[in-house]
């Protein structure tokens, strides 16, 4: 009888350790209960930014959960910010681009300096602004409800972008836009697509990132990730996509590399489930 209930116990624990193929690190503030977005900083925390409806405000928590700074963002309206990625001087880059009904005129991404030496709580920002030159109505169709989105990353002077299919009918297709990092308006360009799957509540992209060594590319949805790999330069649509379900279905919203084979994810609360951060290793 005891060996039953030391049995019972150790999976109890189990379970409260692993969530699916996820290892929990912490749970998350209240505060960033709407987390949206997450870059690595150093090996003790990672900086969060939250989505449409919060404060302009980035933070940075450490991996027992506890906010160890917050800079208000000047110059930045948090219209939907819906993505954070770095750059390896530190700076941030808020993807504000959420674009749920494909309405929007303003699409932007956010330059910071890097927070860790910026003195007092408020941080400048510097706007990069862009549109979709396919676009021609504000919203298209339905069909064509192609240019939201909530992924990106930094690579080499450039912003890869990696849309939110809303269609009806839903595909699975994904565009992947180039944007310069330059101050100023641009035209995204349109380099290719891929298409993760075809089942809506699980294959909408939502955050994505690229490996230290730039050779495999990560991208989330709500409980799947898809790696691409075996890619030249920035041609990324060509390259080996896997699919991984990760045996969860949270509304998984961030992804970042915390070294080359170790990914940081987060989830919103959603139905008194989520808010917390979570390590995968890459098999």
């Amino acid at each position: 009888m005891n060996r039953f209930y030391f049995l019972l116990l150790s999976f109890f624990l189990s379970g409260c350790i692993n969530y699916g193929q996820l290892t929990i690190i912490t749970d998350l503030p209240k505060k960033l209960s709407e987390n949206s977005g997450i870059a690595q900083f150093d090996q003790e925390s990672v900086w969060f930014i939250e989505d449409k409806g919060n404060k302009d405000i980035i933070y940075e928590v450490d991996f027992n959960g506890k906010i160890r700074k917050e800079f208000e963002v000047k110059n930045a309206k948090n219209n939907d910010w819906e993505d954070l990625t770095s750059d390896k001087k530190g700076n941030l880059y808020i993807g504000d681009f959420g674009n749920n009904a494909n309405h929007r005129k303003n699409l932007v991404i956010y330059k910071l300096p890097n927070p860790d030496i910026e003195p007092g709580d408020k941080i400048e920002a510097e706007r990069i602004e862009f549109q979709y030159p396919e676009q021609k109505e504000y919203p298209p169709k339905k069909k064509e409800l192609v240019y939201d989105s909530e992924a990106f990353f930094y690579l080499q002077g450039h912003f890869y972008i990696f849309t939110k299919n809303r269609a009806h009918p839903f595909s699975g297709e994904v565009s992947i836009y180039r944007v310069p990092l330059k101050v100023g308006r641009h035209n995204a360009t349109l380099l290719g697509t891929i298409t993760t799957c075809e089942e809506r509540n699980t294959c909408q992209v939502t955050s994505a990132d690229i490996s230290p060594d730039g050779k495999t590319v990560v991208l989330l949805g709500y409980g799947k990730l898809w790696t691409l790999t075996d890619f030249t330069g920035d041609s990324f649509f060509e390259g080996k996509l896997t699919e991984i379900d990760l045996g969860v279905r949270t509304q998984l919203e961030s992804v970042c590399f915390k070294d080359g084979t170790t990914l940081l994810l987060s989830d919103e609360v959603r139905d008194n489930e989520g808010g917390m951060l979570y390590s995968y290793s890459l098999k």
